[in-house]
């Protein structure tokens, strides 16, 4: 792996969710309709990241398969080209158990799979694959939701992924502006986006709002929702709570972390 050029990247999924962060990451011009006649265009043209995705395989939905798979293989891609890192999101289970050995064969490093659903990775499969990788020198994440990933110490290649790729915990710098009594966010520039796009918009309807807390937050949810994130409402026995809710706070805290800095100086 060169150390001077963006790492390359192939998702296998199913569903819409993996095909939602590819246009994202290309930047496709037609992939963000939340502003509708609004839109000014914020992040079209700001980069594009087509010339890093070498492949973007599409399996049969799990719906469509059996329940148990006894050969896997079978339903795998014949070739996966050789990347730096594989995105897996969204196949059936007994294709993700079996995906680790197809990849380290074709030379792959790393393996990032999101968990928007955890009705598609539970705890126990996801426990599986980890193992899996290990045994195969294959490095593996497992971000819940998608915008949770960060970078690890022990984890190299996802680390990068995150810093060439700009995507996942979400990360803005926000501009205030005081008149008076007033105080307002005058400028939100989006550092590092939530996989499927949504900070961007995000970002936009901060614009203007006054700095107050609950307003803050009651925007914040509002676009969040209205983007709006695919991360299942059901409750992950895991977090207590939906994925949906864990994404909300996630964007709302990277906020936060902005415009009120001494609440997280009082707190540690």
């Amino acid at each position: 792996m060169k150390p001077n050029r963006t790492l390359s990247l192939v998702f296998v999924y199913s569903g819409d969710y993996g095909e939602r962060v590819i246009r994202n990451l290309i930047n496709d011009p037609s992939f963000c309709k939340s502003c509708g006649l609004f839109c000014d265009y914020c992040k079209y043209g700001v980069y594009s990241y087509v010339q890093d995705i070498l492949a973007a395989i599409k399996l049969p939905d799990s719906s469509e398969l059996p329940a148990f798979i006894d050969e896997p293989e079978k339903y795998l891609p014949r070739k996966i080209p050789s990347t730096d890192v594989c995105v897996a999101t969204g196949i059936h289970k007994d294709l993700l158990l079996a995906l680790p050995s197809r990849l380290s064969q074709e030379g792959i490093r790393a393996l990032i799979t999101p968990i928007e659903d955890f009705r598609e990775v539970p705890v126990g499969l996801q426990k599986q694959v980890e193992e899996t990788c290990r045994d195969l020198n294959l490095e593996c994440a497992f971000p819940k939701p998608f915008c949770d990933l960060e970078p690890e110490k022990d984890k190299p290649l996802t680390s990068r992924f995150v810093h060439d790729f700009k995507i996942g915990r979400p990360r803005l710098d926000i501009v205030t502006i005081t008149k008076g009594e007033l105080k307002t966010i005058e400028g939100a520039i989006v550092q590092r986006s939530a996989p499927c796009g949504s900070t961007w918009y995000i970002a936009k309807k901060l614009v203007g709002v006054e700095v107050r807390r609950e307003l803050i937050r009651d925007v914040v949810a509002k676009a969040h929702h209205s983007y709006p994130c695919t991360a299942t409402m059901a409750t992950d026995p895991e977090l207590g709570e939906p994925i949906l809710h864990k994404a909300g706070y996630l964007i709302r805290e990277e906020v936060e972390r902005n415009l009120f800095p001494n609440d997280l100086k009082n707190n540690v």
